[in-house]
Order: structure tokens, then sequence, then C-alpha cells
């Protein structure tokens, strides 16, 4: 691409028009709403709520399915149903959202921060297995971005040491790893149905799983301690009010049945603008192990060589947005680096390839990849744009002067 003044020195922008917006309302979503309003029922115990929950699970490939306030919450709820408390560790990633560690401290229990992998972002399996102690009592596993971490690997040392593989699929919605849906390859898993997530009701979440027991435990746990069956006012656990509303579940419903459109439609989009960039150098974007059969392009991470392609990634940033499309850099520290866990109990392993990350990665959002093939195409152009400005001087080949 011929060297074009960047938008960021003063030059026009690539582009002007605005991506599509996030969340999409959709054309009967109005219509589910007022059944809901009119039927005097919008609290959890609401009949779409039970549909909702049915119905997702079952895409996910699971018996059953717990609706819960938030995603966060269906972490929580995880833990508590599994009885992990006091003196066990839980192995998470480096880099997640918060919540994929709090969820482990606020049980009582220790984070055990281990490395990703450079090339997928999700954890490595390799450090997993050097992370496993005798106080290990579960693997969480992250599929970033919606690119499903390795679970076979990963199965085959959760099985070797006898402790349960979980899933944090609050970026998974539909993906799947060898044809089975994230939600049903952990023995339990947890969404997110916040307000930026590929599903979304503005906030909710979901704990999936095949696991009847648990599934009755987390069930009771997130109605006050209530049974099938028994009285409202008699408790048998230690429970809480999780319940997700009617409301929610509602337009939840209309959000599963467009997911696996929207889905291909992403899946589309993002392979033109990952075509574009096959000839820009320095620039590597998230690697799809083969076992990643369906990837939602919740985000799409990627990693900028400053030596090959010509500026830093801090700088990358800033002339691609300046040219209007959004991208933003990746976290500014791994987990571990957080101020709430200085003073609380927690391990960590060696995370270099987390901590470069910090320095030379970056994430584009879903919505790039929801409009038209132009759309897709004007952000790979940007990047070419940028490129073309920054790139090395190539020198002298083949004795050439």
């Amino acid at each position: 691409m011929a060297r074009t003044a960047l938008a960021v020195d003063g030059g026009p922008p690539l582009r002007r028009r605005a991506y599509p917006d996030w969340p999409e309302p959709g054309p009967d979503d109005l219509d589910r709403v007022q059944a809901v309003l009119t039927s005097q029922d919008w609290g959890g115990s609401a009949s779409v709520v039970a549909s909702f929950e049915q119905l997702f699970a079952q895409y996910h490939d699971a018996a059953h399915g717990v609706a819960v306030s938030s995603g966060t919450m269906a972490l929580e709820l995880v833990m508590h149903a599994l009885e992990i408390g006091l003196g066990d560790e839980v192995i998470v990633p480096a880099h997640s959202f918060v919540a994929t560690a709090t969820a482990v401290s606020r049980v009582g229990a220790t984070p055990v921060f281990v490395d990703i992998e450079a090339d997928t972002y999700n954890l490595d399996p390799v450090r997993v297995a050097e992370a496993v102690s005798p106080s290990t009592k579960a693997i969480l596993a992250v599929h970033f971005g919606g690119v499903v971490a390795d679970m076979d690997r990963l199965q085959g040392i959760a099985e070797q040491h006898d402790v349960d593989l979980l899933e944090d699929a609050a970026h998974a919605h539909g993906a799947e790893w060898h044809g089975t849906r994230a939600g049903g390859l952990g023995l339990a898993a947890a969404f997110s149905f916040q307000n930026s997530k590929a599903m979304t009701a503005g906030e909710g979440g979901i704990l999936t799983t095949s696991d009847e027991r648990l599934a009755a435990k987390a069930r009771s746990i997130t109605n006050a301690g209530r049974l099938p069956g028994r009285g409202w006012f008699e408790h048998f656990e230690l429970g809480t009010n999780l319940r997700m509303t009617g409301l929610q579940a509602a337009i939840l419903a209309g959000q599963l049945e467009r997911l696996q459109d929207q889905i291909l439609l992403r899946r589309r989009r993002f392979q033109r603008f990952q075509r574009r960039l096959q000839s820009v150098q320095g620039i590597e974007l998230q690697r799809t192990p083969r076992g990643a059969s369906t990837q939602t392009r919740y985000i799409v991470p990627g990693r900028i060589d400053p030596r090959m392609f010509g500026t830093t990634r801090d700088q990358f940033v800033q002339a691609v947005q300046a040219e209007g499309v959004p991208v933003r850099s990746f976290y500014p520290h791994p987990l571990y680096s957080n101020p709430v866990f200085q003073g609380r109990p927690h391990r960590v392993l060696t995370c270099a390839v987390a901590e470069g990350a910090c320095l030379d990665s970056f994430w584009l959002p879903m919505r790039l990849f929801m409009g038209t093939d132009e759309d897709a195409a004007d952000a790979a152009r940007a990047i070419e744009k940028v490129h073309a400005w920054h790139k090395p001087a190539q020198g002298p080949t083949n004795g050439s002067p």
C-alpha cells in the first residue's frame, strides 16, 4: 500500500463511518419483553427463565443450566457448589477479567496464576502441569476471545491429578472444541451476558453442567437454599439470591436464536480481514488450535513485533484508532498485579508470556466483523496503511547495490 499521511499525524482518516452498534436488538425483542410484562411474573420463577436455561444448556451440550444475575456470580457459584474453600487451590490464567481469579478468592481458596500460550492467549497446558500441587482442586480454563483452550491436554492433566476441569466461557457462546460446544467440555462452565458479550441482556450469567447433583446444589444456592417441592420458607443450603429475571431471560432467548447466524457472519468477515493481512509483516493474530472448530471471535487479540512492523504496540493502537477503526491495548498488567491480590493468598508461577503481552498485544472488538465485507476490509486497510508508513526499509538483496 502506498504511503499516505496517517490520520494521527493530521492526514485524512481512512474511515469516517461508525462500525455496527452492539448490543443490537432483535425484531421481536419488544414482543418477548411485553409478554413477560403482561404475565405479572417478572422474577426468577418465571417460566421463560426455566425455558431459557434448558435451551441454552442443550445448545451448549450440557444437561443443566442455572441462570444467574451475572457471569461473575456464575463463576462464584461454581466454586460454592463444588465446596472449594480455605486451603484449596484453583489454577487460573494470568490474563483474564478479574472475576476469573476473584471468584476463587471470594470462597477463601487460593488462585494460582499460570502463564498463557503466546499464540492462542489461552492457558498453557505445560505450565498448568507444573502448577498442580496436593492442594489443587480445579483448573479454570478461559476460552479467550472465543477460541476454546486445549481441552484435550487440560483434561488429561485434570484426570491424572484427580482435579476438576472448569470453563470460564464468558467469551465463548457457541464456540466448539472438536464439535462439542463450550459449556459441555468441563465439569461445569460459567457464561456471561454482560453488555458487551456475544449474547447479552445487559447483565446476567449462567452455569452449565451435566452433573445432576452439582446442578441441584447450584440451583439451591441460587434460590436462597430452597429445594424443589419444599416450602418457600424452608431453606436447606447456605444460599443467596442470584436469580435471573424473566425480562433478562426473554431477551436472551432471542439472542440465542440469532447466535449461530452471527457466529457465521463474524467468521466470514474475519476470514476476509485475515486474508488481507497475510502480507503484513510484524503482526500476528491469535492462532486457532485445530480442535477449536468453531470460534465466536468475541474479540480478536494480536501481537505487534516493533522491529518488523516498524512501530510499538501503543503507537500502532493510537494510529489505527485515528483511522476510524476501534482497537485497544491488551490488559495493562497480569491479573496477579492487581492491588486486590496484594496481601491476599495467591501463588504465581513464572508468567513471561503474559507479562510480554501487556507490552506488545492488542485486541479488536467483534463489531468490526458484524457489518459488511467492506467494514471488515476497512479494518485491514487501516492496519495496512499504518504498516506502509512505519515498515522498516528493505535492504538490498541478491547482491544488488
